[in-house]
Formats: C-alpha cells, sequence, structure tokens
C-alpha cells in the first residue's frame, strides 16, 4: 500500500483526490497550504507528495526545497501553472513531475504509479532494453540490433542521466548542470544537438522518437 500526502488549498480538489485515492486503497494525508504540508511530511513520512504552487502561505517551489533538505520522498506538482519557467523552477527545486491543472484523474493515477515504481526500484539499473536498444550501465555499452553503437562521452552521459530516471522528466539545466557545470545552464542548444545525435543512433525513426522524448522549452524524458 502506498501514502500519500496531498497539499492543495482548493477544498474541492483536495477532498476529490482525498476520495478517489482512499477508494483505491492508498493511505491519504492531506494539508491546505506549505506550513501544515512540511508538519504533515514530517509526522507522517509517505511514499509521495502531491502538491500545489499556489499556496497561501509558502509559495510550493519553496516548499519542496525545504522538502528536500531533509527527505527524498518524491514530489508530484499539480498547479495552474502552465509557464516553462514556472516548470523548469520546480524541477530543479527537486520535484519528479509536473502536472497542470485542469487534469485528468487518470492521468494523475498513472503518474502517481510511475513515481511509485520508480521509488520501489533499486538505484542501480544494470541494464535495460527497450524495443530499439539496449544499454548496459555496468559495462557502459550500447547496443542495437546486436550490434555495439560507440558512443561520446558526452552522448553516454546525457543517455545515462535519462536512464537513471525513466520515465521522469529531466530538465535542459540539470543536464547541463551535470555534464557541463552550472555556467553552462543557458546552453541549451548543446543538447539539441547531442539528442539529435543520440536519435539518430538509438532510435529505429529519429524524427519520431519513441523513447528520447523532448519537452519542449523544459527538458527531456526517457521511455523505456
Amino acid at each position: 500500500m502506498t501514502s500519500v500526502l496531498i497539499v492543495d488549498d482548493e477544498a474541492q480538489i483536495l477532498r476529490t483526490l482525498q476520495i478517489n485515492l482512499d477508494a483505491r486503497g492508498y493511505t491519504v494525508y492531506t494539508a491546505d497550504d506549505g506550513a501544515s504540508a512540511l508538519h504533515e511530511a514530517a509526522r507522517h513520512p509517505v511514499d509521495v507528495i502531491i502538491l500545489d504552487l499556489g499556496l497561501p502561505d509558502i509559495d510550493g517551489v519553496e516548499v519542496i526545497r525545504r522538502l528536500r533538505s531533509w527527505t527524498p520522498t518524491p514530489v508530484i506538482v499539480l498547479s495552474a501553472r502552465h509557464g516553462s519557467d514556472d516548470k523548469v523552477g520546480a524541477l530543479d527545486a527537486g520535484a519528479d513531475d509536473y502536472i497542470t491543472k485542469p487534469f485528468g484523474l487518470e492521468e494523475l493515477l498513472a503518474r502517481l504509479r510511475a513515481v511509485s515504481r520508480r521509488t520501489a526500484e533499486a538505484h542501480e539499473i544494470p541494464a535495460i532494453t527497450t524495443a530499439a536498444f539496449t544499454v548496459d550501465l555496468a559495462r557502459r555499452r550500447v547496443s542495437r540490433d546486436d550490434q555495439e553503437i560507440r558512443l561520446t562521452p558526452i552522448e553516454w552521459s546525457i543517455l545515462e542521466i535519462l536512464i537513471r530516471n525513466p520515465e521522469k522528466l529531466v530538465t535542459q539545466q540539470q543536464l547541463l548542470t551535470q555534464i557541463w557545470g552550472p555556467t553552462y545552464v543557458r546552453e541549451t542548444q548543446y543538447l539539441r544537438v547531442y539528442m539529435a545525435q543520440l536519435r539518430r543512433k538509438l532510435e529505429l525513426e529519429p524524427a519520431t522518437p519513441r523513447h528520447l522524448l523532448t519537452e519542449a522549452g523544459v527538458g527531456y524524458r526517457f521511455i523505456p
């Protein structure tokens, strides 16, 4: 059974999610502002936190930062803020996924299941096989149709980060900082070039990729 903390100042959304998740076997805790969210997270360690950004006391991004100072609990943002800057800010603060309002309940449940699966899996993923290619992280080898694919060090670094975060949106800033350093956070053209190269080498149809996806203006997502 998965336990969930829902944080939202809209009583109707809070109640709807509580009823629906409870009916599906989740243990549900709720909070309607940032301070009580932090209190509940400390009082009831949960498996996942669903968090609205527009809280009346503490901005949701700041709540994520404070959570990240002491807990790795996955955070799914559920917000009416649609701008890419808002998404990037929340993800860079430590959110694991971002859903915009209005939202479909089935999508939220699917995202919740995906985050729960990732949390339950071991951190180390020795190898992963997709319909197009196989990646062996332990041996640092990539193959397609039983033929080894040679990647540059930068291509490998990008691919490894994405694969270690399956289905999770990884921001451009996260990739640039981890691979090139913090002074390169605006050099998004680097990523476009290298992602194009990775798709040509790995995807069956590079123009319509199935596994290495782009979230325009925000980042990239690996779908196994």
